[in-house]
């Protein structure tokens, strides 16, 4: 019997994946309870099972997956024996899903409003204009900007953290008793990071229902979790309140994961430069998004490019690859004019310049299994072929610590981390000269990010590769980068080396993203916002709902 109160009970889950034509066990006897209005935060390396098990806290399993044993009860009643019918009645109403890359979840060809009132519709809600008016309501709520006019917008034309806030407005449109938050500041800049926060306690808080809250980032879930659960290997290492597992981990495992920031590089020199960017200028249609950069990469070193959503930080990325032509200025490689579009640079130009994507959701092809993915630029750059391009694929992985027996896989079959691996791979495999590091540890735990850097780390030692790092976690900046670019509105704001920037910016911007990197404790987002004070309250801050 379920105790009073009690709104999730998992017990015994086993679920298994299938691999090869064999079926092997990935969530092993896991077992927990949720009180309403309670979060419990599941954290663990990339594939431990977080989002398996917070996908079948929906009764639901992925394709590739089926339940092997235990129970999910909702209220008493079992959802994996629950017939479909209820179930859908069940899932976006009284049980919601924030995913982990909402780009990848919004149709980009329907406006924000009519998204969110579909959820409803599906559910029988017939109302449009009351459906209408609790999205207004919710964007307000969410500290979202003009939420009169914020849902008449397309996915396309607001920022990743606001994208974010308003899948969280779907996820709550039917107030759900239950909400499960997939990585939802995975790829967020740290400023946009503490809004988000911000709104999903809030949600929580402020309408009693209960979630499971599925990260890697500790700092992170410390500031809304009430207990947390250690996942590794599909199995629980260890489950405590969150001040007792933060301040007096019982296991190993934990402690590793609480002591597993990034390693303190020196910062080097430059003795040259790769790339010189002289008074670029961008824009989307009429939009001005890039003005009047000038940046000089040095060459076999790493710059890190910071800033805000939206600052240009990736359009910079797509105009140095040739994704996007520039107004104005030039670029230089290695001494030569690179051409403004990606159709003017013969092969070679584009092999030397790779690009790995922030959101690997958006970036492999859902259709072509790992092998494929990773055989193409082999076959295109060097014309590798057959069993020498296959033996390459397997080295290809082995290199960025996945197994290569997942070249038999399909993305959908990967988790995250396992995704964000294989597009490292896909960049390197091409052995360029210039690699464009978009977020590429976001998706990643601790314990892999730092594997990840330290491959990049002797990569670059080994063969003199330049780094153009972008990211929002400036722990990582601090770790890596030997210089840094600080970007606002599409412009430099300052660039140094890292320690100037770091320990002394020049700018008050600069301060309050340092300001913004979430910390080990409990109660600092709480102090954050008391210290912010009025601004922490206003609705047109993106920082804060």
């Amino acid at each position: 019997m379920m105790k009073p109160g009690i709104l999730l009970d998992v017990s015994g889950l086993r679920i298994e994946g299938e691999s090869g034509g064999q079926w092997q066990e990935i969530v092993k006897g896991v077992s927990f309870q949720l009180d309403r209005g309670e979060v419990l935060g599941l954290i663990g390396e990339s594939g431990a099972g977080k989002s398996t098990i917070g996908l079948a806290a929906l009764g639901y399993a992925r394709p590739g997956c089926r339940f092997s044993g235990g129970q999910v009860r909702f209220e008493g009643r079992d959802l994996l024996h629950m017939p479909e019918n209820e179930l859908r009645r069940l899932r976006g109403m009284r049980i919601a899903y924030v995913a982990q890359s909402a780009a990848a979840f919004f149709n980009p060809a329907h406006r924000l409003i009519d998204q969110f009132i579909e959820v409803l519709a599906v559910h029988g809600f017939a109302d449009h204009a009351a459906a209408a008016a609790k999205a207004r309501n919710l964007y307000a709520r969410l500290g979202l900007p003009d939420p009169a006019g914020f849902g008449q917008r397309y996915p396309h034309q607001v920022s990743g953290g606001q994208l974010q806030r308003a899948m969280i407005a779907m996820a709550m449109a039917g107030d759900p008793d239950l909400i499960v938050f997939d990585e939802p500041t995975t790829a967020l800049d740290v400023t946009t990071q503490v809004g988000v926060l911000a709104a999903v306690r809030s949600a929580v808080r402020g309408s009693k229902t209960a979630a499971l809250y599925i990260t890697h980032d500790l700092a992170v879930v410390a500031q809304v979790a009430d207990r947390i659960m250690v996942l590794r290997h599909g199995q629980t290492v260890e489950e405590a309140e969150t001040q007792s597992l933060l301040h007096a981990p019982g296991q190993e495992y934990t402690r590793r994961l609480l002591a597993s920031d990034p390693v303190i590089r020196p910062e080097r020199a430059a003795e040259c430069h790769l790339l010189e960017i002289d008074n670029l200028s961008a824009s989307y249609g009429a939009r001005r998004v890039l003005d009047a950069i000038s940046i000089r990469v040095p060459k076999a070193r790493t710059m890190a490019i910071v800033g805000e959503s939206g600052s240009g930080k990736s359009t910079l990325a797509r105009v140095i690859t040739g994704l996007l032509a520039p107004d104005t200025g030039t670029l230089c490689l290695d001494g030569t004019v690179l051409a403004g579009g990606v159709d003017q640079r013969d092969r070679e130009t584009l092999r030397r310049i790779q690009l790995i994507h922030q959101m690997p959701d958006t970036a492999l092809n859902p259709r072509q299994k790992v092998s494929e993915i990773l055989g193409r630029p082999l076959m295109f750059y060097k014309g590798i072929k057959s069993e020498a391009a296959a033996a390459q694929v397997a080295h290809l992985l082995e290199q960025v610590e996945l197994s290569p027996a997942l070249g038999d896989r399909f993305p959908g079959e990967l988790s995250g981390g396992q995704k964000q691996r294989v597009c490292i791979a896909r960049a390197i495999s091409a052995d360029p000269d210039l690699i464009i590091c978009d977020e590429v540890t976001s998706g990643l735990d601790p314990l892999v990010a730092e594997g990840i850097l330290d491959l990049l780390s002797t990569m670059q030692k080994q063969s003199g590769k330049t780094y153009l790092f972008i990211t929002h976690d400036l722990k990582i900046v601090a770790a890596i980068a030997d210089t840094v670019v600080v970007m606002k509105n599409g412009e430099v704001i300052e660039q140094n080396g890292r320690d100037a920037v770091l320990k002394n910016p020049l700018s008050s911007y600069t301060e309050r993203l340092i300001e913004s990197v979430p910390q080990m404790n409990s109660g600092w987002l709480d102090a954050l916002i008391a210290r912010e004070g009025a601004d922490a309250r206003n609705p047109e801050d993106r920082r804060f709902p």
